[in-house]
């Protein structure tokens, strides 16, 4: 590796025989295969030689962090006494920033390990309970386990144990929530996991029986629970902005496409893999953890040109199985919060009416088209990968063609 970043000889020669060469080595040819630009991996590269000098590597032992800030502090007025640097901080902070990634790569980084909670066993216990015995998905899982870390902690705050908290206790809980920064649907979501936490609770003799029961949060009412998402006019418009040669336009749309067209959660694109693309059959999978099995779609030819386009002509090479990554490198799997900033943004430039804009608009989009040509709950259901009709039983509310012909209905005189 650093044939290819040095060609004079002496510079060539104080990087292979400085201390730790193949490690140094090994860590610049893991970021140049993330597709670290050239001026990065020399970058890195000299700041590695000087942190191998820095630090003693041959005792074998792990180098823990405060280790690593005093070389840092060391060098950082080193460069500021050579007059190299104007200030020592970014000195320090790159020293630190290249050698905690290195040394954690290399497997001689000393981790802090976070010091446990008093209440973190019996959070583990209940996501134990809701992933093997319920068969939730993870997002529900970790949402409802959050939920119950922040009662906790706040128990603990009041100088109250799991054993006597009453139900005072868990309205004054919501009621402090909901005076502050929470609206009445995440207070509501709140209550909701609290009473999962209580039934499991009391089922293992945590607390007291009747809590569960009693745990009410704020009315709902039944226009909030309507999905809102853009009319399909809109989604067509969203998707057409994307016909462009320029890389962001051919990953985009590829995306939209998988959004609008199937009604995935953002979730599920961010994970989706290039083997859960069968070409030869034209279906694409995808895993539903609820169901705990992969759920098969066609793979639309239009969906399958966008991303056949974008896997040619777009994305990097790389290790990483995800189908779509960041456009720059460091390249790495595009996350659920990038998939948002991505169909956000497009929708504002085209400053359509729809109050939501992220995904999961999309995803109420593509059910309000399928209802709205006819086809049944039960098939927008399987569509969209539900378990329960009653998820699927809202889009009829909205389906104001069909409520129409309802009304319309001649019923002979009957009434």
């Amino acid at each position: 590796m650093f044939e290819t970043l040095f060609q004079y000889p002496t510079v060539l020669a104080r990087h292979r025989e400085g201390p730790a060469a193949d490690e140094r080595q090994r860590f610049l040819s893991h970021r140049a295969q993330e597709g670290a630009a050239r001026g990065t991996l020399l970058r890195i590269a000299r700041e590695l030689l000087v942190i191998a000098k820095s630090i003693n590597l041959t005792t074998g032992k792990a180098i823990d962090r405060h280790d690593l800030d005093v070389a840092a502090v060391k060098w950082a007025r080193q460069q500021q006494h050579r007059r190299r640097s104007h200030g020592a901080r970014w000195s320090r902070e790159l020293f630190v920033q290249v050698g905690t990634s290195w040394l954690r790569f290399i497997g001689r980084l000393q981790e802090s390990e976070p010091t446990p909670s008093p209440f973190t066993d019996l959070i583990k216990n209940f996501a134990h309970h809701m992933r093997d015995e319920r068969g939730l998905s993870e997002v529900t899982i970790r949402a409802r386990c959050w939920h119950a870390e922040k009662l906790l902690a706040w128990l603990m705050s009041q100088d109250r144990c799991l054993t006597e908290v009453s139900l005072r206790d868990v309205d004054a809980f919501l009621s402090e929530k909901g005076g502050r920064d929470w609206g009445r649907v995440s207070v509501a979501t709140c209550a909701k996991a609290l009473r999962a936490f209580f039934r499991h609770a009391a089922m293992r003799g945590w607390c007291a029986g009747d809590i569960a029961a009693g745990i009410d949060g704020p009315r709902l009412f039944a226009q909030e629970g309507l999905p809102t998402g853009p009319v399909w006019s809109d989604v067509q418009q969203l998707i057409t902005s994307t016909k462009g040669d320029r890389p962001g336009d051919i990953r985009d749309r590829a995306i939209l496409m998988l959004f609008a067209t199937y009604g995935f959660r953002s979730a599920e694109v961010a994970r989706l893999r290039l083997e859960q693309v069968n070409w030869e059959r034209e279906i694409i999978a995808i895993m539903r953890p609820k169901q705990r099995r992969a759920q098969e779609y066609p793979l639309v030819h239009s969906v399958g040109e966008a991303i056949i386009r974008y896997l040619r002509q777009v994305r990097p090479r790389g290790s990483h199985r995800e189908i779509f990554l960041t456009l720059s490198a460091p390249f790495r799997p595009l996350s659920q919060g990038a998939l948002y900033n991505l169909v956000s943004k497009r929708f504002c430039a085209l400053q359509t009416d729809s109050r939501h804009r992220g995904p999961h608009s999309l995803r109420h989009a593509c059910a309000g088209h399928l209802v709205a040509e006819r086809f049944s709950l039960k098939a927008v259901g399987d569509h969209l990968g539900h378990r329960s009709a009653s998820a699927t039983r809202t889009y009829a509310k909205v389906d104001l063609a069909g409520l129409r012909e309802v009304g319309n209905f001649d019923l002979g005189g009957l009434l």
